[in-house]
């Protein structure tokens, strides 16, 4: 039972499912009517809205809306990214720089053997920081976010030569093919990895 919660915990703190479906839903939107209408800014608008329609949504059934909004600040930026250009195609141009951003820090913190996973996972499973102390759950959370640096880079080495391409559609298509899959994946490979070797919880 506590290991299905750690689990849950683990793919909570991800965003879960519902996270993932107000991220990518407007992506989709985005694919649907731009190919349909043939027009940047209606596609823009569409995912927009979609997005905050999602928001929405969850503050009406009172829902956790931080991924949500995370998605509609996600939406506005990609539409602006866009917008300002005229290229279709820069609609995922902010994907690619968080993709970099996020792999960079952590491999940053991998190496410095601070890795992000630890710092994020441990209030969320009661041990804080006293992995730290703790040789293998230490390496375990550097395991685990290898595996993170991993998703990041791989994103950027196969997408960012079709965003040079410009096809808007290619781009799009693998951008939802490497986000869903590749995020459940990841997630779930740290919970496997994490789940072998027990929390440092202090002792009640």
């Amino acid at each position: 039972m506590s290991e299905n919660n750690d689990r849950d915990k683990v793919l909570a703190a991800f965003g879960g499912k519902k996270g993932l479906i107000d991220s990518g839903i407007p992506s989709i939107i985005f694919l649907v009517i731009f190919n349909i209408k043939h027009d940047l800014h209606q596609a823009l608008y569409a995912s927009v809205v979609v997005s905050l329609l999602l928001t929405i949504i969850r503050l009406a059934k009172r829902d956790t809306v931080q991924h949500a909004f995370s998605g509609l600040i996600g939406a506005l930026i990609c539409a602006w990214f866009a917008n300002r250009t005229g290229n279709p195609s820069d609609v995922f141009l902010p994907k690619l720089l968080t993709n970099l951003a996020y792999g960079t820090v952590y491999l940053i913190a991998n190496i410095a053997g601070w890795p992000v996973l630890g710092l994020m996972l441990g209030p969320i499973l009661g041990e804080n920081l006293l992995w730290r102390n703790h040789y293998a759950r230490k390496a375990a959370y550097i395991r685990a976010g290898w595996l993170w640096v991993g998703l990041f880079f791989i994103r950027i080495a196969v997408q960012y030569p079709i965003y040079r391409s410009g096809n808007v559609n290619l781009l799009g298509t693998v951008n939802l093919a490497m986000g869903y899959p590749l995020f459940l994946a990841t997630a779930y490979g740290s919970w496997l990895i994490l789940k072998d070797v027990p929390t440092t919880k202090p002792h009640q």
